[in-house]
């Protein structure tokens, strides 16, 4: 019988030399998501195939650094912008340059396609915003009103709207029919990085580098929700196809959002560094990011990973399966309504610039196209995705997902995500056969049939764990015996009743105690009064309303605490579980760093008895999240809300290492 192979939830796809010299830029195209462009300081732009080692070709022409690339959404053009300010526009069917736009007076930061017409935007360090028409060679339009540099530009589904965020800490909504700005979005308190329209709704996420992400309602321009302190800044964002969930790009980690209300769902740990760029295919997502004159794809099995859709409503629970909610009726946003036609023109009523904004031909710009050079590299690939003879199937090949490899053997594993079982991509594992990180030997029955306890017992449930209704019965001698007389049954039933209540007896004894020492004197003592109890359940609780009041914590209170969490996240309860989680991630955001600086920090001279007793409690602190991490590493591999938990907790603790 063949042995099912566990793969990997992400994995490195592959690392070229992309450039000469250092990389400046790179996009994926998001048709196929298989087309990956990289801009470098040669001035060169490069088309490469993903998964494939050679370059397809190369467009030269500019003179200076690339500093922004961008596909258009049937990855037949492509448009790069230059440190100067210069914009080239090359199409890959013919392997000519097709247009030069100049105009802009600094660095070109951001460029997009617009989704029907022949139309790119384009963000400058000059601040401004312009758009271009391919085809008449010219710009359109200038858009004034950011102060700093626009970082990323991007269409609405319809061709309507343009979304633009930069440097000045805000994401403007401008309104191509009007000529004018509709909205400014303020509330990042960072530089914005990036901003994505969702594919459906009226709907906007942003990203920035103080480490938010923020959803914008269009129809009632207010936030819909923020996701906050997030361990890095955002650098890319992408929906879902179907608008479920958000994937943010962050450093070595993909990150799944949903907004209303605001959850993290799941946290993939991808080694990948500084993503620059994100694209789905095939139910994968595939990242690339660039070091010097190196470029890395990623893949992500996003049948491995949770999203929205499939995330029931209220608790998740690790021990059933996913089942997709049942709709319950139209979106609550407006839906975007798209053209009949791809060619129109969306701008009809545009306001256009005076004469000298328009942009003639000249004989310089006529000779900075013929300079501008398409050099096929490999003359095979180039016919095969560009010049097909079945035109209908444009590739590359986009029909196969990249196939998963397998996991590493533990102990040798050099990437630093652990998938769950590979069953569990089509189906949820049933209950008996649920991976236990910790061997327990199953609950006793008073019955002759041997039932293994569920390795993690959820929160929510609606019966006992390890009991049936029909072990309190009596056994029935005769099959056509189906009536049991009433005392009979109660007194079986009632075997168990006394020693039920005496275990909530004891344990709201133990709250009463715990309360009256709460009442008469401070947090600490509370802590350890339920610590000294030795039940783990009145931590719990008294856990569940400190993480409450995040103003309660103190470093006293981590050096009674985390001893506890210890315990906690290696219990077979749900609930225990999420506790621990939820208490440690707030130590690590609140005084990892304190923890980190004092003992980095030289000793000081004389005597100080209050730095003394401080550096003891970090020091303290310190070997116990040490103690602790090995625990989130070893548990970091779990599937469904737990892993998620786990890598997001193993990411906040990677300054251990």
């Amino acid at each position: 019988m063949a042995v099912a192979v566990t793969t990997k939830t992400a994995w490195k796809l592959q690392e070229i030399m992309a450039h000469s010299s250092n990389v400046s830029s790179v996009v994926l195209g998001k048709g196929s998501g298989r087309m990956l462009a990289t801009g470098g300081d040669d001035c060169r732009v490069n088309i490469w195939s993903v998964s494939k080692p050679n370059c397809i070709m190369s467009l030269t022409g500019h003179t200076t650094p690339i500093e922004s690339l961008q596909v258009n959404p049937n990855e037949k053009l492509i448009v790069a912008g230059s440190r100067s300010g210069s914009i080239r526009v090359w199409d890959l069917e013919a392997a000519k340059v097709l247009r030069s736009l100049p105009g802009h007076k600094a660095n070109i930061c951001s460029l997009h396609f617009h989704p029907f017409g022949s139309f790119v935007a384009s963000g400058s360090l000059d601040t401004n915003i312009k758009l271009w028409d391919v085809r008449r060679k010219g710009c359109i339009f200038t858009f004034k009103g950011h102060t700093e540099a626009v970082r990323c530009l991007r269409f609405s589904p319809d061709g309507k709207w343009v979304a633009s965020a930069a440097d000045d800490h805000t994401v403007k909504l401008w309104d191509l029919t009007a000529g004018k700005l509709m909205f400014e979005f303020t509330g990042h308190t960072g530089p914005v990085n990036v901003v994505e329209f969702h594919p459906n709704e009226y709907l906007l996420a942003s990203g920035s580098s103080d480490r938010t992400v923020r959803f914008w309602d269009l129809e009632k321009f207010q936030v819909v929700s923020c996701i906050e302190e997030e361990a890095t800044p955002v650098r890319c964002v992408l929906f879902n196809p179907d608008g479920c969930c958000l994937y943010s790009g962050f450093q070595d980690s993909l990150r799944v959002y949903g907004w209303e209300p605001e959850r993290c769902f799941d946290v993939v740990l991808v080694n990948w560094g500084k993503v620059a760029d994100l694209s789905i295919s095939n139910n994968q997502l595939i990242g690339v990011s660039f070091a010097q004159s190196t470029v890395s794809s990623f893949v992500v099995d996003l049948s491995r990973v949770p999203k929205s859709d499939s995330i029931p409503h209220g608790l998740i629970r690790d021990d059933q399966p996913l089942v997709p909610p049942t709709p319950t009726g139209a979106s609550l946003r407006r839906i975007y309504d798209r053209p009949s036609t791809s060619c129109s023109k969306p701008q009809s009523r545009v306001k256009h610039n005076s004469e000298s904004e328009r942009h003639s031909p000249s004989s310089e710009d006529d000779r900075d196209e013929k300079e501008s050079k398409a050099e096929i590299q490999n003359q095979e690939d180039y016919k095969e995705i560009f010049q097909p003879k079945n035109a209908i199937c444009r590739t590359p090949p986009r029909n196969e997902p990249f196939p998963a490899p397998p996991e590493d053997e533990p102990g040798t594993a050099k990437e630093a995500v652990k998938p769950s079982q590979a069953a569990d991509v089509q189906t949820s594992l049933p209950k008996q056969e649920l991976p236990d990180p910790v061997q327990r030997p199953p609950i006793a029955s008073s019955t002759s049939l041997t039932r293994t306890e569920p390795s993690v017992i959820p929160a929510a449930r609606n019966e006992p764990i390890g009991l049936k209704a029909s072990d309190f019965l009596p056994a029935v001698k005769n099959q056509s015996q189906t009536e049991l007389v009433d005392e009979e049954a109660m007194s079986q039933i009632r075997k168990g009743h006394e020693t039920m209540c005496v275990v909530l007896t004891s344990r709201h004894k133990n709250l009463d105690a715990v309360r009256a020492v709460w009442s008469t004197s401070d947090i600490k003592n509370s802590l350890d009064s339920a610590v000294a109890i030795n039940d783990l359940s009145v931590v719990v609780d008294l856990l569940n309303i400190v993480n409450q009041k995040p103003s309660l914590w103190k470093l006293d209170l981590c050096t009674i605490v985390l001893p506890q969490i210890e315990k906690l996240l290696q219990s077979k309860y749900e609930s225990y579980v999420q506790t621990g989680c939820t208490s440690l991630k707030l130590i690590l955001q609140r005084f990892l760093p304190l923890i980190t600086d004092i003992l980095a920090a030289p000793p000081s001279v004389g005597v100080d008895i209050s730095r003394e007793e401080r550096l003891h409690k970090c020091k303290l602190c310190y070997k116990q999240l040490k103690n602790i991490s090995n625990v989130v590493k070893n548990k970091s591999g779990l599937s469904g809300r737990h892993g998620s938990a786990f890598r997001e907790l193993l990411l906040l603790m990677a300054v251990l290492d």
